[in-house]
């Protein structure tokens, strides 16, 4: 193998790696991954997720916004008996030394009014705003629903 071959598939290596695993900094608060899932024609909401680990004093994400949808929404899901209930909420806390997942489920980004499809392979801008820490614009990037995995509530509204 040559210098030059091994240094192109160390480039392309890295390359793929952060494309995977893209990460932000608002302050204190490291953003990671944000994703959402591949929408289908006519389908009015998707979900965005992320990971957010404060090393910082407590915040709490306040809102987003995204020019792919009409609107934006902050987003719980709990079990409440055998019922699967969806909440909007003001805010989620991002409690400090803490890490907080949105995810299929859980805790996530609401996109409401979608203006086109979701699709895989691409990306698209968000604001992310923090009480704290500030504004950040993330790059959200859109995934498929890989075989095997459940559908979860967050499909629909």
């Amino acid at each position: 193998m040559t210098y030059r071959s091994l240094l192109t598939g160390l480039v392309l290596c890295v390359a793929a790696a952060s494309a995977a695993a893209h990460s932000y900094q608002a302050g204190a608060i490291t953003i990671g991954h944000p994703h959402a899932r591949a929408t289908v024609p006519g389908q009015p909401t998707g979900g965005a997720y992320l990971r957010l680990e404060n090393r910082g004093a407590d915040d709490r994400l306040v809102g987003a916004s995204a020019d792919v949808s009409a609107g934006v929404e902050l987003h719980t899901m709990k079990m409440d008996g055998d019922v699967m209930r969806m909440r909007q909420v003001d805010a989620i806390d991002v409690p400090s030394n803490k890490s907080v997942v949105l995810e299929p489920g859980g805790m996530h980004i609401m996109l409401t009014g979608l203006k086109a499809p979701l699709k895989e392979g691409t990306r698209f801008p968000m604001t992310l705003k923090f009480e704290k820490a500030g504004e950040v614009k993330v790059e959200v990037t859109v995934d498929t629903v890989k075989s095997g995995e459940p559908m979860k509530p967050d499909m629909k509204h």
